[in-house]
């Protein structure tokens, strides 16, 4: 078993580790999903911001990765007058998973053929 796989399996995972092993998170990406799913209600990047103690542009990227990666909904909520802001809260957990889950399981998919090519190819040496 190559040697980065060997450690990934030895290592003491938490299921933290998915966000960042599908989804390739920081760890402000992370903190900032973990507070927003912590949250009783929707946040603005502002709030957010503030709960993870980062301006206001580093807490928009990591939004949008979040945002990008299907982990958070954006809502466009109307202000006073003819303005309005964004809020963000967190995708369903169980969606998450399940389309954790379809990556997977199309990944050992695609291992189990290059283990059968692997064997047509170098496993009959005549």
């Amino acid at each position: 078993m190559p040697e980065a796989i060997r450690a990934t399996l030895e290592e003491d995972l938490e299921c933290e580790f998915l966000l960042d092993c599908f989804h390739g998170l920081t760890d402000l990406d992370r903190r900032c999903f973990e507070t927003l799913v912590g949250s009783d209600e929707p946040l603005t990047v502002d709030e957010l911001a503030e709960r993870v103690d980062r301006d206001r542009t580093t807490a928009y990227r990591s939004v949008q990765r979040l945002h990008d990666a299907d982990l958070v909904v954006q809502t466009q909520v109307s202000g006073e007058g003819s303005g309005y802001y964004h809020v963000y809260e967190p995708t369903d957990p169980d969606e998450i998973a399940d389309r954790m889950q379809r990556e997977l399981n199309d990944y050992y998919a695609k291992m189990g053929q290059l283990i059968h090519e692997f064997r047509e190819k170098f496993g009959e040496r005549a």
